[in-house]
């Protein structure tokens, strides 16, 4: 179903999408990408307003007694990258060793990367039917049962919201049907998923920054739509995300946007600000995009200043994308793009990285239209909604 324009932004790009008969959306194959993008900061708020309830409330209260020895979050691709924003916000909340571990690499090298002890699983998924989804789960209860489970999930017909009902060790946290994507593309399934995963850590304020979150996004949409339009027009094959600590993983999902979305027509990398001098600053060597998260705390942001700073004055880069709250000018070159959003620093850390990822969707959304692609559908041929059936093979003795 498309989006309509005369509920939302006043964007002239989204404006002109959305104007589009659903039969023109559907033709051009943005129709459930633009939705989905597009209707994130009310679906925060319907999450934000699950997760205060009672029963997930307890649910998720649960899901810590007894009290693990260490949390892993998983699932892969899109998934895993939530894990990677949540990994450290959680362990500094809980005091808790938490590490994110792709679903894949718990499946074939469990034993080199899944701690002793007992652990908390959270397998985090939209659809729950990834091969290796229902085969990690399956294996950890096998090997490790004093590991407890927790699945974070967008479709309740999944394998994984289904398969273990009977298994008391397994508990599902069911998010509403809207945030299952119908796009090939992760956007509101992500940024829910995160905001539900963040919630473990319980926090007073939780909602009310999930609030002010979904308020910022809209204003991204509604200002600064038209510009990201027009920088992903710009003649670039290349684009480097940069962000530093948990950020490393909003970057990273915003670059396999880029990449999906592009349909591998732009080759993206994701790295840290201090990361990039050490080899891969030699990427920006050619016209590229550099796009770059900054960091809500003073002392970080002065090194990601540098790092800015120091691409200016060796001309690397075509262009840059600069996301923050009072952006100094002296960081911004002729050609860059500041979005600077009042509010964005007073946030909690996982509503922050929703708004860089809402950011990276729309800059790999807008190119993939510039490219003459189908957002709902990029790669035609390469990749499905969800991951293919591949053979699950038996684990083999450690050597």
């Amino acid at each position: 179903m498309p989006v309509s324009s005369d509920t939302l932004s006043p964007s002239t790009e989204l404006g002109r999408l959305l104007s589009a008969t659903a039969e023109q959306q559907g033709r051009a194959g943005y129709a459930d990408t633009l939705r989905e993008i597009l209707q994130q900061p009310q679906t925060w708020r319907d999450t934000a307003g699950l997760l205060a309830g009672s029963t997930v409330a307890a649910l998720l209260s649960q899901a810590l007694i007894p009290r693990p020895e260490h949390i892993v979050l998983t699932g892969s691709g899109s998934s895993v990258h939530a894990g990677e924003c949540l990994a450290a916000v959680l362990q500094a909340a809980l005091r808790i060793p938490c590490r994110a571990i792709p679903a894949g690499d718990l499946l074939t090298h469990a034993r080199g990367t899944l701690a002793p002890g007992r652990g908390l699983i959270v397998s985090i998924a939209r659809s729950g039917d990834s091969p290796e989804s229902a085969a990690v789960v399956d294996s950890i209860l096998a090997a490790a049962p004093a590991c407890t489970h927790l699945v974070v999930t967008c479709n309740a017909k999944g394998r994984l919201a289904t398969r273990y009902r009977d298994e008391p060790r397994v508990r599902v946290l069911l998010l509403d049907a809207r945030t299952n994507d119908r796009s090939l593309v992760m956007t509101s399934s992500f940024t829910n998923l995160l905001l539900a995963g963040g919630a473990l850590a319980p926090d007073e304020t939780y909602a009310t920054h999930s609030a002010a979150a979904a308020d910022i996004a809209q204003r991204v949409f509604d200002r600064h739509a038209d510009a990201l339009a027009m920088i992903a027009r710009r003649d670039f094959a290349a684009a480097v995300y940069l962000g530093s600590g948990p950020a490393l993983g909003a970057v990273r999902e915003s670059a396999l946007k880029m990449l999906e979305m592009s349909g591998g027509a732009v080759t993206t990398m994701a790295e840290t600000f201090l990361g990039l001098r050490h080899g891969p600053m030699s990427a920006l060597n050619r016209p590229s995009l550099v796009v770059a998260f900054l960091s809500a705390q003073a002392s970080v942001r002065d090194y990601e200043y540098d790092l800015l700073r120091e691409l200016d004055r060796k001309q690397l880069g075509l262009a840059r994308v600069i996301v923050g709250e009072n952006i100094p000018a002296g960081v911004v070159a002729a050609g860059d793009l500041a979005i600077d959003l009042p509010g964005l620093d007073a946030l909690g850390e996982t509503q922050r990285h929703m708004i860089d990822i809402v950011v990276g969707q729309l800059l790999a959304f807008f190119r993939c239209l510039h490219l003459g692609q189908k957002p709902d559908a990029p790669s035609a041929g390469v990749l499905t909604r969800v991951v293919e059936e591949f053979a699950i093979h038996p684990a083999g003795e450690a050597r």
